[in-house]
C-alpha cells in the first residue's frame, strides 16, 4: 500500500532519516510495479483473443515483424516465405516468396528498412527479398545448411549460422562474405548487441560466447545454463538480454554487467523461442509446453498464458503494439490429423473483435 500521510510528510520535508527515506522509496517502487502488473493483466483480460491465418502448406518455423510493424513475414518447411499486412485486427496475405530448394528455417527483417527481409534455408543459400518488387534481389551461397540468421543493428551486415557451426558475415550491400568463423562447439542462436559492437552466440555446452565486433575476438564465455543454451534475444531498450535453455529455464541478463539478474521457470520443456515486447516490459517464451508464458521483465511475475494446442516453434512481439505473432506444430484436424496446418497466429486482439 502507499505510505501513510505522516511518513509522506516526513520524507517530503526532509525530516526523515536517509534510512527511512530509502525504505519508503523502495516501497513506492514496489507499489508502482504492482500497479503496472495489474494494469497489464487487466489489459490482457480485455484483449486475450487469438486468431489464426492460413500461411503455408507445411509447418511454420519462423515469424518476424518489419521494423514499422506493418508487415509480418513467416518461413516454412514448405520452402517458401509469406508476407502479411497487418490491417487493424487481422493479417492479410500480401505475397508468397518462392525460390529456396529446402525449408526456410529462419528469417529476419532489415532493422530500419521495412521493405527488406532475408531468409535462411537448408539449401545452403540465403536470399534477400524486397516486398516492393516481390522479388529476390540477391542469393548468397553458403557452405552449409543454414539454421540461424540475424541482421546487424546498423543494417550493414547479415550473419548466418549453419549446421556445421560456421557463422558467415555477409555485406548487406555487396552480398559478399566479409568474414567467416568456424567454431569448435555447437552454435545455436546468434545475435549482435544493440550497440553493434559485440556478437553473441549460444552453444550446446550451456554457454554464451561473446565476441568483439567487427574484430570477432573472444571477449568472454559465460556458463549460463547446465545444459544446451538454445536461444537469445536482446530487449529493445538495451538494458537486458534473455537466454532460453534445454533445462526449461529462461535467464535474464544485465547487458552492461553480464550477470544473470532473474530466472523464469514456468516452462517444463526446453525453451525454443523468446521475444521482448516493444517497450521491453514483457518477455514471451515458449517450448513444447502447450502454452506461451508472458512475464513482466522487472519482477518475473506471470502476466498471462497463451493457450496452445501443440508445441510452439516461434514467437514475435509487434514492434509498437502488444500483439504477439506465433506459430505452432499444428495439424489440420478439420480435414486430416496427419496434415500440417501451416498457420500463423496472432494474440492480443480485443475479446469483442
Amino acid at each position: 500500500p502507499p505510505p501513510p500521510p505522516l511518513q509522506d510528510t516526513l520524507i517530503s520535508s526532509g525530516r526523515a532519516s536517509p534510512y527511512l527515506q530509502c525504505i519508503w522509496c523502495i516501497r513506492l517502487e514496489h507499489y508502482s510495479y504492482i500497479c503496472s502488473i495489474l494494469l497489464m493483466q487487466e489489459s490482457f483480460r480485455n484483449n486475450s483473443k487469438s486468431r489464426e491465418f492460413p500461411a503455408h502448406t507445411a509447418k511454420v518455423h519462423s515469424v518476424a515483424w518489419s521494423c514499422d510493424g506493418r508487415r509480418l513475414a513467416s518461413g516454412s518447411f514448405d520452402k517458401t516465405a509469406s508476407v502479411f499486412i497487418l490491417e487493424k485486427d487481422r493479417l492479410v496475405k500480401e505475397n508468397n516468396y518462392r525460390g529456396h530448394g529446402d525449408s526456410v528455417d529462419q528469417l529476419c527483417w532489415h532493422p530500419t528498412n521495412p521493405d527488406l527481409f532475408v531468409t535462411a534455408s537448408g539449401d545452403k543459400t540465403i536470399r534477400i527479398w524486397d516486398v516492393r518488387t516481390t522479388k529476390c534481389i540477391a542469393t548468397v551461397n553458403t557452405k552449409g545448411e543454414n539454421i540461424n540468421i540475424c541482421w546487424s543493428p546498423d543494417g550493414q551486415t547479415i550473419a548466418v549460422g549453419n549446421k556445421d557451426d560456421v557463422v558467415t558475415f555477409i555485406d548487406a550491400k555487396t552480398h559478399r562474405s566479409k568474414a567467416e568463423e568456424q567454431f569448435k562447439f555447437e552454435v545455436n542462436e546468434i545475435s549482435w548487441n544493440n550497440d553493434n559492437d559485440m556478437f553473441f552466440l549460444t552453444n550446446g555446452n550451456g554457454c554464451i560466447n561473446i565476441l568483439s565486433y567487427p574484430e570477432l575476438k573472444p571477449i568472454q564465455s559465460i556458463n549460463a545454463h547446465p545444459s544446451n543454451c538454445i536461444c537469445i534475444k536482446f530487449d529493445p531498450t538495451g538494458k537486458y538480454f534473455a537466454t532460453g535453455s534445454a533445462d526449461a529455464l529462461v535467464s535474464l541478463w544485465d547487458v552492461d554487467e553480464l550477470v544473470c539478474v532473474r530466472c523464469f521457470s514456468r516452462l517444463d520443456w526446453p525453451v525454443r523461442t523468446l521475444s521482448f515486447s516493444h517497450d521491453g516490459r514483457m518477455l514471451a517464451s515458449a517450448s513444447e509446453d502447450h502454452f506461451i508464458d508472458i512475464a513482466e521483465v522487472e519482477t518475473g511475475e506471470k502476466l498471462w498464458e497463451v493457450q496452445c494446442d501443440s508445441p510452439t516453434f516461434t514467437v514475435a512481439w509487434h514492434p509498437k503494439r502488444p500483439l504477439l505473432a506465433y506459430a505452432c506444430d499444428d495439424k489440420d484436424g478439420k480435414y486430416d490429423n496427419n496434415r500440417e496446418a501451416g498457420t500463423v497466429k496472432l494474440f492480443g486482439l480485443p475479446n469483442d473483435s
